[in-house]
């Protein structure tokens, strides 16, 4: 039976720092939260995030280069981060043009920075 171990937690540390959050959060907020970290869990959706975020809209045929992936796969990503409210597109002829939501790209930096 493996032994248990024990932390030791230095309350003059622990004292410092602010709490990641002033309360503790509600199942539904947390449920959103998850699905925003999971859409950000994978490195071609923040690559392809940050790529959308330093322009004001960018075309999916825009991402297929420096993302190095075929247009299913981004129409794949694209779909997670807009159901996460990352990310709002608009269909024009054949493409859809992204861009990003910032009031929910500052709500993560400010839950991140809490």
């Amino acid at each position: 039976m493996a032994q248990r171990k024990t932390i030791c937690v230095d309350d003059a540390v622990v004292s410092c720092c602010s709490p990641l959050a002033s309360e503790a959060l509600s199942e539904g907020e947390a449920r959103d939260l998850a699905q925003i970290f999971g859409a950000l869990s994978d490195p071609a959706r923040l690559r392809m995030l940050s790529l959308i975020a330093t322009e004001d809209e960018v075309c999916s045929c825009s991402l297929e280069a420096p993302l190095e992936k075929s247009q299913p796969t981004i129409s794949h990503h694209t779909r997670i981060l807009a159901e996460a409210g990352l990310i709002v597109g608009e269909r024009r002829g054949r493409w859809m043009w992204w861009r990003a939501v910032p009031e929910r790209l500052h709500e993560v930096a400010s839950l991140l920075s809490a």
